[in-house]
C-alpha cells in the first residue's frame, strides 16, 4: 500500500530544492545541446534536474518507476506499478532565451491512474498541484470545477507552426477562426496550468510526449477538464502522440466539430 501523503510530501520538497538550483543557476553560463531538431534545446541544468530526481525517488522509494524527458529513469514498458513522469524543464526554449515561462513537470501514477500531478512555476515560486480525489491546487487556493464555455467565447493555446500545413483540411485552421482568440506560450505545462486556472479555455498540440502532458493531465482532470487525443480517445502514457486539453463541454464541440471526419 502507498502511503501517498508521504509522496507528495516528498514530491514537494525535491520541486522545492530543484526550484532552488534552476534560479542559481541563472549567474551561470549554460552549456546547450540540441536533440534530432536543431530548435529541441537540451540544457546542463535539464539533465541536472532529472539526475537529482531520480536519484532521490530511487533512495526514498525505490520500488517506484521513472520514466523522465533526459533518460535517467528506467525503461518503462507498462503502466503496471507506480511511475513517475517526469520533465525537468518543460520550455527549455524559453528558459534559454527567457529565464521564464517554463515548469518543472511531474505525473505520478499507479497502474495506468494518476494519483499526484505537479506543475512548478520556478520563477514564479508558484505550485501548482493535485491529489487524486481531494482536488487541484494553486498554492493555497483550491481551483474550482471547471465551467463549460462555448467555441466563440474560447480562449486557446497553439503553436503557430500548426497553422503552416499546405493541408487546406487542417482543422486547426477552422477552429483559430471560430475562437476568440489564442496564445502560444512555448511551454505545454505552463498552458495545462492556464486550463486549469481558466486563463486558457483549450490546449492543442499535435505531439506531445508523456512527460509533457501528465502532470498537467492530471490536475485539469481533477477539477472536471478532458484530455485526449485528437480522436478522443484516451492518452497513452508510453507514448507521444496529439493532445487536446478543454473545459467539459468545449472539449466534446472541438473533437466533433472539427476533428472528426464528415
Amino acid at each position: 500500500m502507498v502511503n501517498w501523503s508521504s509522496v507528495d510530501k516528498a514530491a514537494k520538497e525535491w520541486l522545492k530544492e530543484a526550484g532552488k538550483s534552476i534560479v542559481a543557476s541563472f549567474e551561470t553560463a549554460l552549456q546547450i545541446d540540441t536533440k534530432a531538431d536543431a530548435n529541441d534545446l537540451v540544457t546542463n541544468i535539464d539533465k541536472e534536474v532529472e539526475q537529482y530526481f531520480t536519484s532521490q525517488i530511487r533512495k526514498t522509494f525505490p520500488s517506484h518507476n521513472i520514466l523522465g524527458e533526459e533518460g535517467f529513469g528506467d525503461e518503462v514498458q507498462s503502466t503496471d506499478g507506480v511511475i513517475w513522469i517526469i520533465d525537468p524543464i518543460d520550455g527549455t526554449m524559453n528558459f534559454v532565451h527567457q529565464q521564464r515561462n517554463f515548469f518543472i513537470s511531474i505525473g505520478i501514477f499507479e497502474n495506468g491512474k494518476g494519483k499526484l500531478g505537479y506543475l512548478y512555476d520556478v520563477v514564479h515560486n508558484e505550485l501548482y498541484y493535485a491529489i487524486s480525489g481531494e482536488g487541484a491546487y494553486w498554492g493555497d487556493l483550491k481551483l474550482p470545477m471547471l465551467e463549460k464555455v462555448e467555441v466563440s467565447e474560447a480562449v486557446i493555446g497553439l503553436n503557430a507552426m500548426l497553422l503552416t500545413s499546405n493541408d487546406v483540411k487542417n482543422p486547426l485552421i477552422s477552429i483559430v477562426k471560430d475562437v476568440r482568440g489564442t496564445r502560444s506560450y512555448g511551454s505545454a505545462a505552463l498552458e495545462f496550468a492556464y486550463v486549469a486556472t481558466g486563463r486558457l479555455d483549450a490546449y492543442i498540440s499535435k505531439t506531445l510526449s508523456p512527460w509533457d502532458f501528465a502532470g498537467g493531465k492530471i490536475i485539469v482532470e481533477e477539477i472536471g477538464g478532458v484530455v485526449t487525443d485528437f480522436k478522443g480517445e484516451p492518452l497513452n502514457l508510453l507514448k507521444k502522440g496529439s493532445v487536446i486539453v478543454a473545459k467539459p463541454g468545449l472539449h466534446e464541440k472541438l473533437i466533433n466539430e472539427y476533428f472528426q471526419e464528415k
